[in-house]
């Protein structure tokens, strides 16, 4: 998740999506990836509209939450809403994360072929 965020913070600051630019956001984190990672991430997001992403990933719509619950019972489950309602927004927030949590699974498969490739010239 750190290389998205990498990733997501370049987009916002109007820079470039390159291996060099997201090894300087990390290593400013004190993070450390391997070229790899980092590879793939670049060549997984090359030709993506990041911005589209997470508007498509904002207006996903959430079901609201709906009780049946007679009246009389309805303080009886109020422990249970307060705890959707809380879950609800907290998904709310994570929306724009998940526009981008599949290119995370397309990274991973990537790395892995940077690895294998990478071992099998050595």
């Amino acid at each position: 998740m750190e290389l998205i965020y990498a990733a997501m913070l370049l987009h916002k600051a109007g820079k470039e999506i390159s291996e060099h630019n997201v090894k300087k956001v990390l290593e400013a984190a004190g993070i450390k990836k391997e070229d790899a990672q980092v590879k793939a991430l670049v060549a997984a997001l090359d030709g993506v509209d990041i911005e589209k992403a997470i508007k498509d990933a904002a207006s996903v719509p959430v079901a609201a939450a709906h009780s049946s619950a007679p009246a009389g019972e309805h303080k009886a489950s109020s422990k249970k809403e307060k705890r959707s309602q809380k879950r609800t927004r907290k998904r709310k927030r994570q929306r724009p994360l998940l526009g981008l949590a599949h290119y995370s699974v397309k990274l991973k498969k990537s790395a892995d072929k940077w690895k294998q490739a990478s071992v099998k010239s050595s």
